[in-house]
């Protein structure tokens, strides 16, 4: 396929290692502010996959995030965050990663190049067709990413690819391709930089906009929150003494009542 691989272009610097540490960082940090201006062109298929993802999530479907290395631990790290930030199953957004749990901290030779072992992975949890599959590759390239989408999409379900290059062959196979030109990284290839900051900020876009969309936020406040540690319960303390216009100690009695922030402002309203 006939495209630019904006990824592997060399840095907009050089003679790294001559430069003092202040020059470095405020090098990086000049690349970094391209980012959010990447991010924000991508907003209308970012708006496109949360509709779709909101439909599906209220008929008990789920998202399942794909990917390998960097990518692949971003989306785990999105979807570890939802059961206690949202009050989510851990069953109802998914981060795969290629070769598997063990991934997460260590580098699995090869694993990334199998283009049917995300299939299996995802077939695990008997995914069907209100499940959604989003695979992320800076590259947009990964043959587990790449094959993943092509099987899910082969068994009718709602594709998405989040992509650093775009015309990639990942933008080209997901229904909806999220593509990012944050331009050459800071140190040549190295997508853990700028291209991996783009993808976790539509993580967090996609995730938070559809969590609000399904009804787990209240205002701007986290109603659903796990109360699972004191600082956690103190949170929920504040918005429910806000919610209701009572005073700290009731507020604190009102969520040990009901156990969360949701059903005290709904009872005692």
């Amino acid at each position: 396929m006939d495209y630019k691989k904006i990824t592997e272009t060399p840095s907009n610097y050089d003679h790294l290692e001559q430069m003092d540490t202040t020059s470095i960082l405020t090098n990086m940090n000049k690349e970094d502010q391209k980012v959010a201006e990447a991010v924000a062109l991508a907003i209308p298929q970012i708006t496109k996959l949360v509709d779709e993802l909101a439909v599906r999530f209220l008929k008990g479907g789920r998202l399942f995030y794909i990917g390998a290395g960097t990518s692949g631990r971003l989306g785990i790290l999105d979807a570890s965050e939802i059961p206690p930030t949202y009050g989510m199953s851990h069953t109802r957004v998914i981060g795969l990663i290629a070769g598997g749990d063990v991934a997460i901290r260590k580098s699995v030779e090869h694993a990334e190049d199998d283009t049917q072992l995300a299939w299996k992975d995802l077939m695990a949890y008997d995914i069907n067709e209100n499940d959604v599959v989003v695979g992320i590759a800076a590259s947009g390239t990964t043959p587990y990413v790449i094959g993943g989408i092509l099987d899910a999409r082969a068994n009718g379900l709602i594709t998405a690819g989040i992509t650093n290059n775009p015309g990639s062959p990942l933008a080209v196979e997901a229904d909806i391709p999220i593509e990012m030109n944050v331009g050459p990284e800071f140190v040549t290839g190295s997508t853990r930089m700028k291209s991996g900051t783009s993808q976790k900020l539509v993580l967090n876009m996609i995730s938070t906009a559809l969590m609000i969309k399904i009804g787990r936020v209240k205002g701007n406040k986290m109603v659903n929150m796990q109360l699972s540690n004191n600082k956690l319960v103190d949170r929920g303390t504040r918005y429910v003494s806000e919610g209701l216009g009572v005073d700290y100690d009731k507020a604190k009695e009102l969520l040990e009542k009901y156990g969360s922030v949701k059903k005290a402002l709904e009872e005692e309203s």
